[in-house]
């Protein structure tokens, strides 16, 4: 491969479920939870440690209205991209448009801090310019998701609230399979801050 696979780190979703339950003023992404490792950080600071090193091309999307993210992101050597609209579709776009020269992208989403590396790592692996790969997890498709360079300009056409998925029919879908609740698992209320491994 010629260029690098790249993370593209989704950080832009306003997260309205966790807000009706923790208050208006409350971010999930600087929600404190304790990583697998133990350590406690801010749900957004466990994403991103999780990104394996030799990831080193980093692009986080979120919006203006986020500075304490926006400094963390920096902290871990991304490049910020920052959006109006906070659609899945268009994180994407705009995402993988800052970076459209690589070989593939990983799309690693800011609000799922138990992923752990190495399923990261196992999904990088698969990543293949006509593929997609997907972590599964006892038969569920997970995240990260792994775009090989030809879908590109399907990932740039994204808008809206349509994630990618609609691409998941125009090309290999490769599944790797993973023993790691935490693909699964995604801070969309406060107590999901709490891992417990089934």
């Amino acid at each position: 491969m010629s260029e690098p696979i790249g993370v593209v780190i989704l950080a832009a979703g306003q997260g309205s479920r966790f807000r009706q339950v923790a208050g208006e003023e409350k971010d999930k992404l600087l929600a404190d939870c304790a990583g697998r490792d133990g350590a406690v950080r801010s749900v957004i600071e466990q994403v991103l440690v999780n990104v394996p090193a030799e990831l080193s091309k980093r692009v986080l999307v979120t919006t203006a209205d986020r500075p304490q993210v926006i400094r963390m992101a920096k902290a871990y050597g991304c490049e910020i991209v920052l959006v109006e609209s906070t659609g899945m579709g268009d994180s994407i776009a705009a995402g993988v448009a800052a970076c459209s020269q690589l070989s593939g992208w990983l799309m690693v989403l800011g609000d799922m801090p138990f992923t752990l590396p190495s399923s990261i790592e196992q999904v990088m692996a698969q990543v293949a310019d006509d593929c997609i790969s997907v972590p599964v997890q006892k038969g569920e498709f997970g995240h990260p998701v792994g775009f090989g360079r030809s879908f590109g300009p399907g990932l740039m056409a994204l808008f809206g609230d349509r994630g990618a998925k609609v691409l998941f029919a125009q090309g290999i879908v490769v599944e790797v399979a993973v023993d790691d609740p935490g693909v699964l698992w995604d801070v969309d209320v406060p107590e999901k801050l709490v891992f417990k491994s089934a």
